[in-house]
């Protein structure tokens, strides 16, 4: 009977494999070899949802230990398990060790005993994890097939909360990843990264686009991401642009056997579709986590873009100060900005990182702010100043120092570190302080060689700009002495590169 039983388990195994079916497994723990028969007879014809069954056999509790060791993730959905086999208590001792030393949750456990009174059934069913507990000599072939389809349903759902769970994880792990993004380009680049670890699917295996709309700009909408040739909607495929299209039109998502189409929209009006779709069918839990991770998408684009723009205003903020300033002075307002890209990229030729450099640029506009406690006839006066008025002059470093410094924005924090040190000397002969080396600031530091870079190459009212030898032999000059060696050095080796960024700001005739 035995020999038979496994023939024809053989065959059934080789049919769904022919078929291409991913069978649910099942382990069978007896010492009676008859057990093993009977079940495999019992359910050799078993379905539920469309999912025959693989058995597996242990004869003892030694060998169940090992199958479960060597399984993985897609382990077995149930396991019938016997109370006595090595020992009256083997059974029992296996459950333990599967749910607390396997720490394995998910497999659905049904206890089956021909020695009901080794093991009571209220005692066991109250202290041991178990999902049934049936007495052999009860155990029809209906109850059997009652209590595996139980199991399995059981077995289904824990998965797919599972699945669920990690999906949610990667889903809060790429919601960090937005968070630190600063720029549109840094985010697209993070959605496509992302989507393919939160489906669980190689990048290579899924089209992938994510577009946004604003409530004012009509019918268009800009691509915000994809993998597709081309970031344009010329280059998305029309079936493509007719479901992105009917999910902005039907203002709701969109779905096929193969695609999937999520719709957003913030309560400030922003809408933000994401398409994605594979050659094969896209199962329902994927269709749930893109939901989700469209609406992240959508807000945290959202967030970057305030982002954009408060940036963008401090800048144009730092520049109109700079400017104010210096139209005062009746000198251009050009200057603060050129300052500024000279001052950027002397930070990044010095190692500084770009969100370091990007708070330089950002805050060296304002070097010059404490001018506007300087009197008019002084801060204009054509001819030399007396010693007096040159006093007077040099306190234009602590007044933009104490203007800027009761703020706790960072910019302006930078801006004030500037504003103090923009004309201290390498060598302790500046001012206000007399600070030498690296007692000044980096941003100082850098601030003053833009500073005087910029002054020296353009016309002034008691000046015209200085050619390129005269001032590169000044910066030689003044190397160690009024300026950062290293920094002298970078402008030097650099020259060019830093002499192209007058141009691109000129002053008005």
């Amino acid at each position: 009977m035995l020999g038979d039983d496994l023939l024809f388990a053989s065959d059934d195994e080789t049919e769904e494999q022919e078929q291409g079916l991913a069978a649910w497994k099942v382990l069978i723990v007896d010492d009676e070899p008859e057990i093993h028969a009977v079940t495999k007879m019992v359910l050799g014809d078993f379905e539920f949802e469309g999912r025959r069954i693989e058995f597996h056999t242990a004869n003892s509790a030694l060998e169940a230990r090992t199958l479960l060791e060597t399984q993985d993730n897609d382990g077995f959905a149930v396991a019938l398990v016997d109370v006595v086999m090595e020992s009256s208590q083997a059974g029992l001792d296996l459950v333990r060790w599967i749910r607390e030393t396997l720490d394995n949750q998910v497999v659905r456990i049904i206890l089956r005993t021909g020695q009901p009174g080794e093991a009571p059934e209220e005692r066991v069913i109250r202290d041991y994890d178990i999902n049934d507990y049936k007495n052999k000599t009860e155990l029809t072939a209906l109850r059997l097939k009652t209590a595996m389809y139980a199991a399995l349903r059981a077995y289904r759902d824990l998965r797919l909360i599972e699945r669920h769970r990690l999906g949610l994880e990667k889903i809060i792990h790429a919601t960090t990843q937005f968070i630190e993004c600063d720029t549109l380009p840094q985010f697209a680049s993070t959605i496509l990264n992302q989507i393919s670890l939160i489906l669980g699917i190689e990048s290579s295996d899924i089209i992938c686009c994510a577009v946004t709309r604003d409530a004012k700009s009509g019918n268009q909408y800009n691509v915000l991401a994809t993998n597709l040739q081309h970031e344009s909607t010329a280059a998305i495929p029309n079936d493509i642009q007719h479901r992105i299209e009917s999910a902005l039109r039907q203002k709701q998502s969109v779905k096929g056997d193969d695609y999937f189409v999520s719709y957003f929209t913030t309560r400030r009006g922003m809408e933000s579709v994401l398409y994605v779709a594979r050659d094969d069918e896209l199962e329902t839990v994927q269709h749930h986590l893109l939901s989700f991770f469209a609406h992240n998408i959508a807000v945290s684009h959202e967030n970057i873009k305030l982002r954009e723009v408060i940036r963008e205003s401090q800048k144009e903020l730092s520049y109109i100060i700079g400017e104010a300033v210096e139209v005062r002075s009746k000198e251009t307002g050009s200057h603060v900005r050129r300052v500024a890209h000279i001052s950027h990229l002397l930070a990044v030729y010095a190692g500084l990182n770009e969100s370091e450099a990007e708070m330089i640029k950002l805050a060296s506009p304002l070097h010059d702010v404490g001018k506007v406690a300087i009197p008019d006839s002084i801060l204009n006066k054509p001819g030399k100043h007396t010693e007096e008025e040159s006093e007077i002059m040099r306190s234009h470093a602590k007044a933009g120092y104490d203007m800027l410094k009761k703020s706790s924005n960072p910019i302006l924090q930078v801006g004030a570190q500037i504003a103090h040190e923009h004309h201290e000397q390498w060598n302790g002969n500046g001012y206000p302080n007399g600070l030498s080396g690296t007692q000044i600031s980096m941003a100082g530091r850098i601030a003053a060689v833009a500073d005087v870079f910029d002054a020296l190459g353009s016309k002034r009212c008691y000046k015209g700009p200085w050619p390129d030898d005269e001032i590169k032999a000044y910066f030689e000059k003044q190397r160690a002495k009024q300026f950062d060696p290293a920094l002298v050095d970078i402008l030097l080796t650099h020259f060019d590169e830093f002499s192209a960024i007058r141009p691109r700001f000129p002053d008005p005739e």
